[in-house]
């Protein structure tokens, strides 16, 4: 009652403080979805955190104040587990050797004071890191993003934890392009960049780069995507070839980078 009359107090007086454990939103774009996180980033001051303040064998909300959560737009996979579109919340078990990560499906709650193992969606194991540099203030990250993979990155004091996430775009990419394929504008570029990176059929993809080429016969990026192509079917001499027509048309239009990138791909190919 004490600290709801001094906060009271405070707000009346129209005063504004920091908070104590600052709030973030992060979305980042995965797949052909997005991964949201909501969490409250506390301080170490000088604390001992894994072990002392979050003690090991405890559930921890995994930051300060409500839950954190983490909400998914598409399926995904954590660790390898099946994981569905939807709204999670992100407790923890931190463990010396070992932490148990857990998904719960009741995501408005005030840390984990009213926490049901019964709810829960999801728990799994993952193996801390030590890590040298000391880490202030709570955080939670994304990195090493890829198409189809990434990971969610725990980090406080000199602990971080990892979590892989992957998730299947290929199968509804191939349908999309197909489709798309049938239409009046067809996506000729993307669909031919599309099939050189992910080791689909490169004589296809010539076909459609040849297409998109005919829309602007003079474009840089055409001729270079074009070249990657050629030299990825072991076509040097014509990937040299459209790379120097490529520099060309560039150092005409003064396209510094795509005179690079284009020289770049005929020394590759040499």
């Amino acid at each position: 009652m004490l600290l709801c009359s001094v906060m009271y107090g405070v707000q009346a007086q129209g005063i504004k403080m920091p908070q104590a454990s600052s709030s973030q939103t992060i979305t980042q774009e995965f797949g052909l979805g997005k991964i949201t996180l909501n969490y409250a980033r506390p301080n170490a001051k000088g604390r001992k955190i894994f072990g002392g303040l979050a003690p090991y064998g405890e559930v921890w909300r995994t930051g300060a104040n409500t839950a954190t959560t983490i909400a998914f737009t598409d399926d995904v996979t954590i660790e390898g587990n099946k994981v569905p579109a939807g709204e999670y919340a992100l407790f923890t078990i931190p463990g010396e050797k070992e932490w148990t990560i857990i998904l719960n499906k009741t995501t408005k709650q005030w840390g984990a004071y009213e926490y049901k193992q019964a709810d829960d969606f999801l728990r799994f194991k993952v193996k801390p890191v030590k890590s040298g540099e000391m880490i202030e203030t709570f955080t939670i990250q994304f990195a090493n993003v890829k198409p189809t993979t990434a990971e969610i990155q725990l980090l406080w004091e000199h602990t971080a934890v990892k979590l892989h996430l992957a998730t299947d775009v290929d199968s509804r990419v191939m349908a999309s392009i197909d489709e798309a394929m049938q239409g009046e504008k067809k996506p000729y570029f993307a669909a031919a960049q599309y099939y050189f990176e992910n080791g689909k059929d490169l004589n296809k993809a010539l076909v459609w780069i040849t297409e998109a080429e005919k829309s602007n016969p003079n474009a840089p990026y055409f001729k270079l995507w074009k070249a990657r192509i050629q030299l990825k079917m072991g076509n040097n001499a014509a990937a040299i070839a459209t790379a120097k027509e490529g520099a060309r048309v560039a150092k005409e239009q003064k396209n510094e980078e795509y005179v690079r990138l284009n020289e770049a791909l005929i020394a590759q190919a040499k």
